[in-house]
């Protein structure tokens, strides 16, 4: 499709608060077998706002084209306050083009957008006001060192974070005095974060936030994000890494050609496709009885069962061994992950 042309960062402030500082927040995945332990308080993740919250952002039936091509077709998605919303897509997927339209960078084709009920385009200095965006890329000036970037876009705001605590959230105090063109990649994607995060949003757009940071960096940045969703902000989110969906999200859509082909929590989308269960069984051994509801994937010694329905399949092929006196070797009983879900869909014919 055309490329669009080049996006200008936006920028957030609102009436001065106090930081949320470190919370409990979400921990890590969920174990994938059968009956899992009750999470501990350290680990378990934070529960979504109540569905009563009127929506920080609505999109609904957006549509946007270039010329004759249909980048965008039909979205509808929302996200409330204390919020996570990831969109997930191969490139060209249209999660970009939908983002710009939110963001207020372009117009939308068909359908509307609204961000803390404020049409982004037609009124973007308001939403400018309570907006922050982490683009894929930024343009900042190479000549500007750290701190004089920072310095800068906050002279923009109305309650922007000190500098020295914009840095220090991102891990970049040490880099204060170095010109924007010697920071290594990473660097410049948390000097995006920096910005983005400088006016206290209360709608905050991160388009591939980490990418090109290492595995400390990426959790620095999540553990920002949590921070800030705490407090009650909204949070779209694109992403390539399913890790980082399946960690700070708390609803996701999946985005083919233009449209939401799948969309839920991530446990929803997860179940959308087939638990499996493998294992193998000694030489001689019987092969167990096939419930209706499994498909064979494997068989022979190595066996390997697709089912929608796991608890009671597991169930019965666990009645059945002991029955038998069958031992199942190397058993192995899982939920089907994100990753499997979003291959499924994300690139289908």
């Amino acid at each position: 499709m055309p490329a669009p042309g080049r996006r200008q960062r936006q920028g957030c402030a609102r009436e001065e608060r106090p930081d949320p500082g470190r919370r409990a927040h979400r921990g890590g995945r969920r174990d994938p077998s059968v009956a899992p332990a009750p999470p501990s308080p350290a680990t378990s993740r934070r529960v979504p706002p109540p569905a009563a919250a009127p929506p920080a952002v609505e999109v609904v039936d957006l549509h946007r084209r270039y010329g004759d091509f249909a980048a965008v077709r039909g979205v509808s998605f929302d996200v409330r306050p204390g919020e996570v919303s990831a969109l997930l897509g191969v490139n060209g997927a249209g999660k970009t083009s939908a983002l710009e339209v939110l963001e207020g960078l372009a117009p939308a084709s068909g359908g509307t957008v609204r961000v803390l009920g404020t049409d982004p385009r037609r009124e973007r200095a308001a939403v400018r006001r309570h907006l922050g965006v982490q683009l894929q890329t930024s343009g900042l000036p190479g000549d500007l060192t750290v701190a004089e970037t920072v310095r800068t876009w906050a002279g923009t705001l109305t309650a922007p974070r000190p500098v020295d605590e914009a840095l220090a959230q991102v891990d970049l105090t040490g880099r204060a005095d170095v010109r924007v063109r010697s920071l290594s990649g990473g660097e410049r994607r948390r000097l995006d974060l920096a910005l983005a995060l400088l006016g206290r949003p209360r709608v905050l757009v991160l388009d591939e936030p980490t990418t090109g940071l290492d595995p400390e960096s990426r959790r620095t940045v999540w553990g920002l994000v949590r921070g800030l969703v705490d407090d009650g902000a909204a949070v779209v989110l694109t992403t390539h890494h399913l890790e980082e969906a399946e960690e700070l999200a708390d609803r996701i859509a999946v985005m083919r050609a233009g449209r939401i082909v799948l969309a839920g929590t991530r446990e929803e989308i997860a179940e959308s496709q087939p638990a499996t269960i493998r294992f193998t069984l000694d030489d001689g051994a019987p092969q167990p009885p096939v419930p209706a509801d499994v498909e064979v994937v494997g068989a022979g010694p190595r066996v390997e069962w697709h089912t929608r329905a796991l608890q009671p399949v597991l169930a019965a092929l666990l009645a059945w061994a002991a029955e038998h006196g069958v031992v199942l070797r190397g058993l192995q009983a899982r939920a089907a992950s994100l990753e499997q879900a979003f291959l499924a869909v994300a690139d289908a014919d």
